[in-house]
């Protein structure tokens, strides 16, 4: 779902690659999961501003499939700051009508997790004023093939985006407008790559532990200075509106 290119200029929805946790804490003689544990204080600063800014989907890239795949001590650490996370944020969420929703591969999760990711979904359902989506265990390649395998197991004969894009994990969540990533990487990593086709992309290198809400403005700034055509041209998308 692309949004409308005359819709005002605050974004929609706005994705973000969340590195340089690790980095962050080698510069500081820490030990990694101690830039984890500030990259969770920093997702907690976000979400608050994008709750006062009005921002409808906000979507997190918390663990890739690739990143199961590190060593089992750093494993269990960020899984036990996910459970901590969900824990302590999840009545604030529901207190600020924030929904949270979860992307990826959600089976490859220790068990007691995916009871709570239910858990939590289920009592933030009827929360609008905000969307949280994270993902985890989360691979973009991955997503499109289980998306594929579910059209193919669906009968359907005629393939087309519409009907594609209610297959992926994302359904029904419009596509992001902005997709920010942290830590002075410039690739998206296998993250949403049918959603952010006409995204605007945003690197920056400030590494995630430190990404305040002045450098989430600052990346909102930028977009609102960019303008979106999706393919056509200037004078076909007419007058701009004033944001």
């Amino acid at each position: 779902m692309r949004s409308d290119p005359r819709s005002p200029r605050l974004p929609r929805h706005i994705a973000v690659i969340m590195d340089g946790n690790g980095r962050w804490a080698e510069r500081r003689g820490m030990h990694r999961i101690q830039g984890h544990q500030a990259g969770i204080k920093a997702t907690r600063r976000i979400v608050r501003v994008c709750r006062k800014m009005g921002i409808k989907y906000l979507t997190l890239f918390a663990l890739s499939t690739e990143n199961l795949k590190r060593p089992k001590t750093e494993l269990n650490a960020l899984f036990n700051l996910f459970r901590h996370f969900i824990k302590k944020d999840i009545t604030e969420m529901v207190e600020n009508r924030v929904r949270l929703r979860v992307i990826g591969r959600i089976e490859l999760l220790p068990q007691d997790i995916r009871k709570m990711i239910a858990e939590s979904l289920e009592r933030t359902r009827n929360c609008r004023a905000m969307n949280l989506i994270i993902a985890i265990a989360y691979g973009g390649r991955d997503e499109i093939i289980r998306a594929a395998q579910k059209f193919a197991r669906s009968g359907k004969r005629n393939l087309n985006e519409r009907d594609f894009a209610q297959m992926l994990d994302t359904a029904g969540i419009p596509d992001p407008d902005i997709l920010i990533r942290t830590g002075d990487e410039i690739r998206i990593s296998n993250f949403l790559i049918w959603q952010i086709a006409y995204a605007e992309l945003y690197f920056t290198k400030t590494l995630w532990p430190d990404f305040s809400r002045r450098h989430l403005l600052k990346a909102v700034k930028s977009f609102q200075a960019r303008e979106r055509r999706f393919g056509l041209t200037s004078e076909q998308l007419g007058p701009k509106k004033s944001s």
